[in-house]
């Protein structure tokens, strides 16, 4: 989703399902070799990034985003296909102060050793079940439905270590000029876009921009 409206339309999105269900692997699913501009950014300035070891890739996402949410069924698999050069971060956006708590949703979570049971949960919560988490209230209330210690939720939820990653979080969106979601991130160095090869092609642009990083490109 774009942070002023949808960025694709019903019909587009009822076609992103589709494929998700196609069952086909999602790296054969190239379509030539993407172009700069138009289906992925190079940052004019560099992000400084960790030294890990690792090509660092970032999933940008809103809880609030059906694309999002339809864009698990590509992701998740795509993720755990990874070579071990490659690390995947979940990055939550936080363009505005709605979106910043569902952003403290994810990192609570995170923050307990629970992002991998409860985010799909959370979507969800979010995109099936229409019960958006918009305040604390709203989180304990989930937590205690899924047999959580809803004390401890409250208390990671105000928690330093959250507010820092929250900001953080934020800090790096900026950094690399996210302003829709799903967005990928590569090393600090480029972003994909879905606008013009869908989910899939986004992926497939990621593979291609992580082989570069691979050649020193």
């Amino acid at each position: 989703m774009d942070r002023r409206r949808f960025s694709l339309n019903a019909t587009s999105l009822a076609g992103a399902l589709a494929l998700a269900g196609t069952g086909l692997p999602l790296r054969a699913r190239a379509q030539g070799a993407p172009v700069e501009g138009r289906d992925y950014t190079q940052l004019a300035k560099p992000i400084a990034m960790a030294r890990t070891g690792k090509i660092e890739v970032a999933e940008f996402f809103w809880y609030g985003c059906p694309h999002c949410f339809a864009f698990i069924s590509r992701v998740e698999p795509w993720i755990a296909g990874l070579t071990p050069d490659v690390h995947c971060s979940r990055i939550p956006v936080g363009f505005d102060a709605l979106k910043q708590i569902h952003q403290r949703v994810f990192y609570t979570w995170e923050a307990m050793g629970l992002a991998d049971s409860m985010h799909v949960k959370t979507f969800t919560r979010f995109q099936v079940q229409r019960k958006p988490i918009d305040t604390e209230r709203d989180m304990l209330d989930f937590a205690r439905e899924n047999g959580l210690d809803v004390d401890r939720v409250q208390q990671t939820w105000r928690s330093f270590s959250v507010n820092a990653k929250c900001t953080q979080a934020t800090q790096l969106a900026d950094a690399y000029g996210i302003d829709r979601t799903p967005e990928m991130a590569v090393q600090g160095r480029f972003t994909a876009t879905s606008e013009t090869r869908g989910p899939a092609g986004m992926l497939a642009t990621t593979d291609w921009l992580i082989d570069r990083i691979r050649k020193g490109a």
